[in-house]
């Protein structure tokens, strides 16, 4: 299992210091995309065009910390042939990077439609959903790094229970919103923008839990992309019982 202490017990300082700072880079990218997503939905929900500029403005900056990052871990591969759980740390990180990036943009389509929706003055039906889901994607995507820091297995794999549950939620919102423009197409327009943001929402989940899993592979060696929730839990325990015993 990798710890934070495995992280200082190379030989050499410099490739302690090196794993480190690529930590320190993935978690200071993960900040900056989760006020992304937060802005975002608060932009939405007031209305607030100035803000969802700013989150859209966001955008270059995180692209280029993703470049940043790659080009971190290239380095290190090519230098250092890292093996075992530094291997995994750094697959970890360079794949989770993608995932911020897309969360980064998923933020920045939903601040689009905050400005359309702040455009049209009126404030349409899916607020509250927008909230509710809002709430539970930005609670996924601030755990999913929490678990990322602390290298915390269990909370990871608690991550990834909430997107069954935005997933059921989105799928709610989306009939009651498609039958409220049948009942009133004067507002399809405005719903529409409404469904695009919670569409969004809903793939920030997505990535928030393959950050997640990555976070399951880093600890555990353990790849539980694609499994159900129970059986990837099982073999999660299963390999960590397995190493502990070894």
């Amino acid at each position: 299992m990798i710890s934070k202490d495995n992280l200082t017990q190379h030989i050499s300082q410099q490739f302690n210091a090196e794993l480190e700072e690529l930590r320190s880079h993935l978690l200071a990218m993960g900040g900056l995309v989760e006020k992304q997503v937060n802005d975002a939905v608060s932009a939405l929900i007031e209305a607030d065009s100035g803000m969802a500029q700013q989150v859209r403005e966001l955008d270059a900056q995180i692209n280029q910390m993703e470049l940043t990052i790659d080009e971190a871990c290239l380095r290190i591969l090519a230098r250092r042939q890292p093996a075992a759980s530094d291997l995994r740390l750094i697959i970890s990180i360079s794949k989770s990077v993608i995932d911020l990036e897309r969360i980064g943009d998923e933020a920045t389509k939903i601040a689009k439609r905050a400005i359309l929706l702040s455009e049209e003055g009126e404030s349409p039906r899916g607020y509250v959903e927008v909230r509710h889901i809002g709430q539970q994607v930005r609670k996924m995507v601030r755990e999913s790094l929490d678990a990322f820091a602390r290298f915390d297995a269990d909370l990871a794999l608690a991550v990834a229970q909430y997107d069954r549950t935005i997933d059921r939620e989105y799928k709610t919102a989306l009939r009651e919103l498609v039958t409220y423009m049948m009942e009133d197409p004067r507002s399809i327009s405005r719903v529409l923008n409404v469904i695009w943001a919670l569409r969004s929402l809903e793939r920030i989940g997505d990535h928030a839990r393959n950050i997640a899993d990555l976070v399951v592979y880093l600890v555990h060696g353990t790849d539980v992309r694609h499994r159900k929730l129970a059986r990837a839990a099982g073999a999660s325990h299963a390999e960590a019982d397995g190493k502990q015993s070894g």
